[in-house]
């Protein structure tokens, strides 16, 4: 928690400053809240620098700081204004290194990072757009310049390699991970199940295809609906669980292709939930049919925690987070047809088979994406710079765009 100026409580133990846009919902937001909740378990100080969002109660309850700065913001003013900011922050708290997860807030902490004389580092989340413009690319590449650079999944390792560049002994994959303790299916209560079974009126009578994640188009709503138009079977509904605009054109023109194609009764709404465990156990399937490259798919590794079967898009990380005729399926991008064809696979699967596939898919997670995996991998990291990162200097070289990108480049 916060207390009193954050900005002026020295600290005795080194610390970690994670710094992105916000603490809303979504997988970086997560990930930072369960890499501050480590470093406080192994003995460091976290501090999370945002504007602030949802997740802000959890990070509290880990131990570590938040400092609200405006960092979602692409005004190049504000983002010179959080570079100072964010070095005074690092003096005052004996930072030893700087995690940037967003590029806004990478271009701040690298200036403060250097200012400060201490280690920089990054986590690609996501594939950035526009890579193939000069100046979008250029505003992406803080993202290669860290002393270490993450990559959520392989998919991302090569993105980055072939895209930018980025020296190989720089980059480290490491995988989103579960909380297994969280997602575990013997210890979610039956009252939470029906709560939300409630909210969302479910009923008994029809089985669940459950779709996580923001409404935005590359999650492949549209797609789901083809698919559902070429399914003979009507015994299921259509469970969109996730963050919408209602005033957004595409959640506009997804609701009027459910009542142009008569689907008004099969697929619903349930909107942001803070209890996924409990809607996973609501779901017969979980589907994520993105229409292009993802990053990852952290949904599609807690649904297998839960012992539910996936059908993922055979596109950017997703194959990495499913063993396909194992704990699911992986279907093309943008075939409603072959969409359809393993949604009636999972649908029609029997108890005995539906049991095993749970216990192969929990294993799995735990076997390979688990968050103690992701947080110890994470902590080793740090650890590699840390050990020789110099001490904050009050005479440092002038920062400059340029330098921070060369310096990289040279190695």
């Amino acid at each position: 928690m916060t207390t009193g100026n954050p900005l002026m409580q020295p600290q005795v133990r080194p610390a970690v400053l994670q710094v992105l846009p916000s603490l809303e919902s979504g997988g970086a937001e997560r990930g930072t809240v369960q890499i501050a909740g480590a470093l406080v378990e192994a003995g460091w100080n976290a501090v999370v620098a945002s504007s602030g969002g949802r997740l802000e109660r959890e990070l509290a309850a880990t131990g570590a700081t938040h400092v609200t700065l405006p960092l979602a913001s692409k005004n190049p003013l504000v983002i010179a204004s959080n570079a100072f900011r964010l070095a005074k922050l690092a003096r005052a708290r004996n930072v030893r290194l700087i995690h940037a997860r967003s590029r806004a807030p990478a271009w701040s902490a690298a200036f403060a990072a250097r200012r400060a004389g201490i280690s920089f580092m990054t986590t690609f989340h996501g594939v950035y757009q526009g890579h193939d413009h000069w100046l979008k690319k250029r505003y992406n590449a803080i993202m290669t310049a860290g002393d270490r650079v993450i990559a959520v999944s392989d998919y991302v390792h090569e993105h980055v390699q072939k895209v930018y560049g980025v020296d190989a002994a720089r980059v480290r994959v490491i995988r989103r991970g579960v909380d297994l303790a969280a997602f575990d299916p013997a210890i979610v209560r039956g009252h939470r199940v029906a709560a939300l079974s409630e909210r969302w009126q479910l009923g008994y009578e029809r089985k669940v295809v459950m779709l996580p994640g923001r409404v935005v188009r590359i999650k492949g709503h549209l797609l789901m609906l083809d698919a559902m138009m070429r399914m003979e079977r009507r015994d299921f509904i259509v469970l969109i669980v996730g963050d919408l605009d209602p005033a957004s054109s595409y959640v506009k023109e997804l609701e009027r292709d459910i009542l142009r194609k008569g689907l008004t009764d099969r697929v619903h709404f349930g909107g942001h939930c803070d209890d996924m465990a409990a809607a996973y156990m609501l779901a017969d399937v979980v589907t994520l049919p993105a229409i292009g490259p993802e990053a990852f798919g952290r949904v599609a590794i807690e649904a297998q925690a839960m012992g539910k079967p996936v059908i993922v898009t055979n596109a950017g990380g997703l194959p990495e987070t499913v063993m396909p005729a194992s704990t699911g399926w992986l279907v093309e991008p943008n075939n409603p047809d072959e969409l359809a064809w393993a949604l009636d696979l999972a649908l029609s699967m029997e108890t005995d088979v539906r049991e095993r596939l749970a216990t192969r898919a929990r294993q799995f997670v735990a076997d390979e994406l688990s968050i103690d995996q992701m947080c110890r991998r994470t902590l080793d990291v740090y650890r590699e710079l840390v050990k020789d990162a110099p001490r904050p200097s009050a005479a440092t070289a002038p920062v400059t765009v340029d330098g921070i990108l060369q310096e990289r480049e040279a190695g």
